[in-house]
């Protein structure tokens, strides 16, 4: 590949768009001719490949070698982290924020402000070498809801939501719904307290999360 970034036929880029060395936009899949939109201000950094179909507002950032199959949604002021990987077919609201080595597989929703941290792997079907597999995953899709934390390191499995402002602590293995504004932890995860009970322990501040 050429040092220089690549933008395939079909990319719609908009103004004020940055886009790193050998980085790769618009690539098709399955010979369909299929637009890529990406809105204004977009800082994609370099080895970043995006493929055909995808629909991405303003404001987004990747780091460096950033992965995003084909037709996903994707809002405004949205960041994927460096050697991230989006897998197709996923709906990412306004100011989803995913960092370092996260792994978000086919159908996923990520809601509005939510955070994704480093290294976090997402699961979306109940027996991966199944027949069915393709078809279950439709079904078995995790949700994560607005403004939910999601610690380094955790593990979701297939078919749960995570409530609305709900924490889960780093390491997690996630078996099950959680309800907003729960924190859990552990493997398998449990609830230990409620968001609003989280303190500071260095005390700069009274409430780490302003609920």
């Amino acid at each position: 590949m050429s040092e220089k970034p690549l933008i395939l036929n079909g990319v719609e880029l908009g103004e004020n768009s940055k886009i790193g060395s050998f980085c790769l936009i618009g690539q098709s899949v399955e010979n369909e001719e299929l637009k890529t939109i990406i809105g204004v201000n977009a800082n994609i950094r370099s080895h970043t490949v995006i493929y055909a179909g995808n629909v991405i507002g303003d404001n987004f950032q990747t780091g460096h070698h950033a992965f995003i199959q084909e037709k996903n949604n994707i809002g405004n002021n949205v960041s994927i982290g460096t050697l991230s990987a989006i897998l197709k077919f996923c709906k990412l609201d306004d100011n989803v924020r995913i960092h370092t080595s996260a792994f978000i597989p086919e159908y996923t929703v990520i809601k509005k402000g939510a955070w994704i941290g480093p290294c976090v792997s997402i699961t979306n079907t109940l027996h991966p070498t199944c027949n069915e597999a393709k078809e279950c995953m439709k079904k078995t899709f995790c949700i994560i809801e607005e403004e939910a934390i999601i610690g380094a390191n955790s593990t979701l499995l297939a078919g749960i939501t995570i409530g609305k402002r709900a924490i889960i602590g780093a390491g997690s293995v996630v078996t099950k719904d959680v309800p907003p504004n729960e924190v859990v932890v552990g493997n398998p995860a449990k609830a230990i307290k409620k968001r609003s009970d989280i303190e500071c322990p260095l005390n700069l501040t009274d409430k780490p999360y302003d609920d």
